[in-house]
């Protein structure tokens, strides 16, 4: 991905994932960077099996594009869908759960490694 984009499309990031298995990620990688720039970089994100992620060093935001799901903050259960936007903070503990099929998401990351303090 060229750092000089401006523009990200869904269906042809969608097309790339889920990408190649890892250890961390062994039904294949389900994100896909998108944009970025300085300290802000966007990816999308579709997970396949299970969510693993583990918590993130700057702060992040996302955008639900398509499905549905549970997103647990910190032991918090949120149901989200296409059209909700989550804040999670630099640190806490996030986790999809009960996705649907079809479920897609934007991160935006940014800002310094520990988060913005308010």
């Amino acid at each position: 991905m060229s750092e000089s984009r401006v523009k990200a499309s869904l269906a042809p990031l969608l097309a790339q994932l889920p990408r190649s298995p890892s250890d961390r990620w062994p039904a294949g990688e389900p994100f896909v960077r998108a944009l970025a720039h300085g300290s802000m970089s966007v990816e999308l994100f579709a997970p396949n099996e299970l969510d693993r992620q583990k918590p993130h060093a700057q702060d992040e935001l996302y955008f639900i594009q398509r499905g549905n799901a549970t997103l647990t903050i910190e032991a918090v259960a949120h149901s989200c869908a296409s059209g909700d936007v989550f804040f999670v903070a630099a640190g806490q503990d996030h986790r999809f759960t009960d996705f649907s099929h079809d479920f897609a998401t934007w991160v935006v990351f940014w800002g310094p490694q520990g988060g913005e303090q308010s």
